[in-house]
């Protein structure tokens, strides 16, 4: 065998070029396919971490039939909050559990007017947490003992030319349907480079909301916020078998819409894989075929010096799995260099508008992400196409007669 493999490895050189030309096509292959990879993986990172902190927690518990009317933002009050809110603690990969309040709505200054979603928070528990907190750039956050108070995003505030100390107009949902107005002032205006979900949130004090909204003592949801991102699933399953008179959900299957555009994203990206695959495996195809085509005599040589014919098909084979060896090794090695570059420096989005809720939680730098393990998986993957491809060839070349191939021209 390893005699095999000299004699392909030298066999491999002989034409050098038409080789490097081969080698060419599959390290540029690798190279932009671990590119992708890098930038779905980021991507989907990102959109993960932002999407936990702004849409409230990796899970969240509402009344029944809440989930069927989500978009709507229905008022539908816990029954004994309080009895979730220790199930929820006693688990030990659970950092910190809050209740809201959460409503449709709409709010207005001078003519300008804005369809929003009204959360009302407990300051004491989230404001650690929230991200809308921690990226404040005018005013302070919300405090519990707040009352007729409000914290916008940025992009609100210059929909609606307002800025901390105005007054606007807030109209909510109360409990019975009926439509509440009244008038806030606004403590915080927050910046998290994402103009889209700034203009479709506002935030008060869960206290303030609870008299607003005719919600004594009651609360609409309870958000979960974990130690550690990916315990979601096994946790929602185990605490729907606990809490079975509530629905547990995630932002995922809340917002279905963000969820389809996301895998919608890794289809066409797969797609691209695949073609870009499919490319390096036909110059490796048509590199095998040229070979097996120029050294008919060569093969009906060693054919007549009492080479088998399994063992020309294996001579052809391990050339081929050799090439791509070769070009996985070089095009993982500068793929992941570009990668782990790329991904120190940053994508800049600044520039770029219209991106939709999606593009919005990907934030304005997108930071590609590459694990050794995907490295390893394009590598193997690289190597078993270039194998397959020079297959039809090594099947040829095994097949030829020697007599035949000697008088070969």
């Amino acid at each position: 065998m390893i005699q095999m493999l000299r004699l392909a490895w030298r066999n491999m050189w002989r034409n050098w070029r038409r080789t490097v030309i081969a080698l060419v096509a599959i390290i540029l292959g690798v190279i932009l396919l671990l590119f992708f990879d890098g930038l779905i993986k980021g991507s989907d990172q990102a959109i993960f971490g932002n999407a936990i902190r702004i849409y409230g927690g990796n899970l969240q518990i509402h009344a029944p039939g809440f989930r069927a009317k989500a978009n709507r933002l229905p008022l539908l009050p816990l029954d004994n909050p309080d009895v979730v809110v220790s199930t929820v603690q006693s688990r030990p990969e659970v950092l910190a559990v809050a209740q809201r309040i959460s409503t449709a709505g709409i709010i207005s200054n001078r003519g300008n007017t804005l369809r929003v979603g009204i959360t009302a928070i407990d300051p004491r528990i989230e404001a650690p947490l929230s991200i809308q907190a921690e990226y404040m750039v005018q005013g302070r956050f919300l405090l519990p003992e707040d009352r007729d108070a409000i914290v916008i995003g940025q992009g609100m505030a210059e929909a609606l030319q307002v800025h901390v100390g105005d007054t606007v107009n807030l109209v909510g949902r109360r409990k019975n349907e009926a439509m509440r107005q009244h008038s806030m002032q606004i403590v915080g205006i927050y910046d998290l480079g994402m103009p889209e979900i700034e203009k479709a949130s506002v935030y008060i004090a869960l206290s303030d909301a609870q008299t607003l909204y005719n919600l004594r003592d009651q609360t609409t949801e309870a958000v979960i916020f974990l130690k550690q991102a990916g315990e979601e699933a096994a946790l929602m399953q185990s605490l729907q078998a606990a809490l079975p008179a509530y629905e547990v959900d995630t932002w995922q299957t809340l917002r279905p819409e963000i969820t389809e555009t996301m895998q919608t994203k890794l289809a066409v990206t797969t797609f691209f894989g695949i073609v870009i695959l499919l490319i390096a495996a036909i110059g490796i195809l048509n590199l095998m075929l040229m070979a097996a085509f120029e050294r008919t005599r060569e093969m009906g040589v060693l054919a007549a010096l009492g080479m088998k014919g399994h063992q020309i098909m294996l001579l052809f084979l391990l050339e081929g799995a050799l090439i791509g060896v070769v070009g996985a090794v070089v095009g993982c090695g500068l793929g992941a260099l570009l990668v782990t570059w790329v991904g120190h420096v940053g994508i800049s989005f600044a520039g770029v508008s219209g991106m939709g809720e999606v593009g919005a939680l990907m934030g304005n730098t997108l930071y590609p992400v590459i694990t050794l393990a995907d490295v390893l998986s394009r590598a193997v993957l690289v190597v078993v196409i270039t194998a397959l491809a020079a297959l039809y060839p090594a099947w040829q070349a095994a097949r030829r007669e020697p007599a035949v191939a000697l008088h070969h021209v």
